[in-house]
């Protein structure tokens, strides 16, 4: 696997590295070992799964505060998806700054969220599925989000012909900074 950086610190982007021959390719997608020489939690107790039927869906900001925070790992195994994410931790360099990057069935990319950030993504495109390795059980009483338009962080998010949100993603209320 490739590990690559992006601007949030502990957040990185993942490419497979594919041996190939005439049947196809083979690649390690998960290695305990290789998340733990690049400092990432290696925990993984649930694999969770996410199907949208149309384009332009939008599933965030989500995270898990103390005493349940969660590393993620996601990867986008049908369709396109722009994913996003924020840092929420008040004492990291990079707090209230967002990253993004494409996933797709395609390019077979993952993105490792870390704990105390906050995740969500867009559909790129129709019959979209998202498959999530967690670091924690869900817990319901630690579950927090963010608005996905709050100007507090200023995500730019793909156009979209028609946003399709849950009511509970359209109302979370505006950021209250805890730094």
């Amino acid at each position: 696997m490739i590990f690559t950086e992006t601007s949030i610190p502990g957040a990185f982007v993942i490419d497979l590295e594919q041996r190939g021959d005439d049947r196809g390719f083979f690649a390690r997608a998960w290695c305990a070992n290789e998340f733990a020489d690049h400092g990432l939690n290696q925990r993984l107790v649930q694999v969770n799964l996410s199907f949208n039927d149309r384009a332009g869906t939008l599933r965030g900001m989500h995270l898990q505060r103390a005493p349940h925070e969660e590393a993620k790992c996601v990867r986008c195994t049908r369709g396109a998806i722009y994913d996003v994410v924020l840092d929420l931790r008040p004492g990291s360099p990079a707090y209230k700054r967002w990253d993004a990057v494409e996933l797709t069935a395609d390019n077979r990319r993952m993105l490792y969220v870390p704990e105390g950030c906050a995740h969500g993504y867009q559909t790129l495109t129709d019959d979209t599925e998202t498959l999530y390795q967690v670091s924690e059980f869900y817990a319901p009483d630690s579950e927090d989000g963010v608005r996905w338009d709050d100007p507090a962080f200023g995500i730019e998010w793909p156009e979209a012909a028609e946003r399709v949100l849950s009511p509970k993603d359209a109302a979370w209320p505006d950021f209250r900074d805890a730094a």
